[in-house]
């Protein structure tokens, strides 16, 4: 049979067959995929091939994974070495920002963004929490949100709880599969229960003492929603380390970056050290926001430790 992985407990994953039918399904040995190490072989949004098990209805054992459109992928920053793909075979991702409780660092946005480009996954940025903020916050909101629309990317500013600008988000996720992403405690629970109230997915408050969320989703889970979508919701991640890239490959997964390659002195300029290098160029003219060149910096030279140093407010 055929099916799409809806969920993973990590040794069970849940299959919607082609017929309509949740499977309950493990895999046998060790499972390889066109040569990826990760800690989750088998992820949510996969398109699997499975063989039910004998006198058991309801129950089954993965025997291969078809070939994925894309996937996110991140390595853990505590784990160097491993990576997980959080969902493959995804549409578009939204990615849910707080200026504050929890705060969203430039370095996390920027690390998100240059992953979904490499996958080629469209990235929509969700500035949450907008009916909390002060007058200052708000134009600190609106900064930002310009930053990333000069960067490229759509920007909207929403209030999950109140229901502010839900309608938007919704429209955009029409005959879509889209995954919701950020720190736990920005919304993302909040956001898809305003989006599909049937759902009534677990919320949580935030940790006054650490002005962090507590984790409400433990494992990628994939839903159905009533208007023709499918959502992805996934647990809250801290770091985001990008996964195998080249370094000459990183300044083309910058949009406003590669624009401006053409117009390089060297076609393969790293935007570091070399002459008459045009994105340096926009950078001392301000054309190039100085937060998003030192984030590129700090994935070329692997500085995953820092991730959670706020380029922007320096």
């Amino acid at each position: 049979m055929q099916g799409v992985v809806y969920k993973s407990t990590g040794s069970w994953y849940h299959v919607k067959a082609e017929n309509g039918q949740f499977y309950q399904c493990r895999i046998k040995g060790k499972f390889r995929i066109q040569g990826i190490k990760s800690t989750n072989p088998v992820a949510v949004g996969d398109v699997v091939r499975f063989d039910v098990e004998d006198g058991e209805e309801e129950t089954g054992v993965i025997k291969k994974i078809i070939e994925r459109e894309n996937y996110i992928i991140r390595k853990s920053v505590n784990l160097s070495k491993q990576t997980h793909i959080i969902a493959s075979n995804v549409d578009q991702v939204f990615l849910l920002i707080t200026l504050n409780n929890p705060p969203t660092l430039t370095t996390f946005i920027d690390r998100f963004l240059v992953t979904a480009e490499a996958y080629a996954i469209t990235a929509v940025l969700l500035f949450n929490k907008v009916d909390t903020y002060s007058i200052e916050e708000l134009a600190e909101v609106k900064y930002l949100a310009e930053l990333y629309r000069g960067a490229g990317y759509e920007c909207i500013g929403i209030s999950a709880k109140e229901g502010k600008n839900v309608d938007k988000v919704k429209d955009k996720m029409i005959g879509k599969t889209s995954m919701i992403s950020g720190h736990s405690g920005t919304g993302k629970s909040t956001l898809i229960n305003a989006i599909e109230p049937t759902l009534d997915l677990k919320t949580s408050e935030i940790s006054r003492q650490h002005s962090q969320g507590q984790h409400t989703t433990t494992f990628a889970e994939m839903f159905d929603l009533q208007f023709d979508a499918r959502i992805i919701d996934t647990p809250g991640i801290k770091g985001f380390g990008v996964v195998d890239m080249e370094k000459e490959e990183i300044g083309d997964y910058f949009p406003e970056f590669f624009q401006l390659k053409q117009h390089c002195k060297f076609h393969n300029c790293l935007h570091l050290n070399e002459p008459k290098c045009a994105v340096k160029d926009a950078l001392e003219e301000g054309e190039i926001a100085w937060s998003r060149y030192k984030s590129y910096l700090q994935i070329m030279e692997g500085e995953d430790e820092n991730y959670r140093v706020d380029q922007y407010q320096k």
